[in-house]
């Protein structure tokens, strides 16, 4: 009998009573088995044939900047006060994928404002640690890219 979760000797957990009528007519009690499950084997299939391209793996598909499209490299537009200022010389800022590099924002601005720019700036932004409310927390760092175009060239975000 357990007793608070804990259990007790075996000799009082068993039931007495099914030993009495096993001593007294043990033909009357009959043992109940569970059948046994007949495992189903599996037929070995072929393997189903797979049509392999022949093609070669171009350098792209295996460098780490290289994107399923190019404008996948940018993420969004980096509104700031600073980036607002270097707007007005024709530079403009932008998030991008932490996989980016030159090449692939280069072909993504050329894919999503059809405008060829003059430089690329990439930088690391690292993480930093914020104390807002009494409260310690963390802002993720990200990859941006600076991107120049020529004097009469422009981007509108809106």
């Amino acid at each position: 009998m357990p007793l608070f979760g804990f259990r007790t000797h075996k000799k009082y957990d068993k039931d007495f009573s099914q030993e009495k009528q096993v001593k007294a007519a043990p033909d009357k009690i009959e043992k109940k088995t569970k059948p046994r499950k007949e495992t189903i084997k599996a037929e070995k299939l072929p393997a189903p044939k797979v049509a392999v391209a022949k093609t070669k793996i171009s350098a792209a598909a295996i460098v780490p900047g290289a994107h399923s499209s190019s404008a996948e490299a940018i993420i969004r537009p980096r509104i700031t006060e600073k980036s607002g200022l270097l707007s007005q010389n024709g530079a403009y800022t932008f998030q991008v994928t932490e996989s980016a590099n030159k090449q692939t924002i280069t072909k993504a601005i050329v894919d999503l404002y059809k405008i060829r720019p003059v430089k690329v700036a990439v930088m690391n932004i690292p993480a930093k640690s914020v104390f807002v409310r009494g409260k310690i927390g963390r802002v993720p760092g990200m990859k941006k890219a600076v991107v120049t175009l020529k004097k009469g060239d422009k981007i509108d975000f809106v």
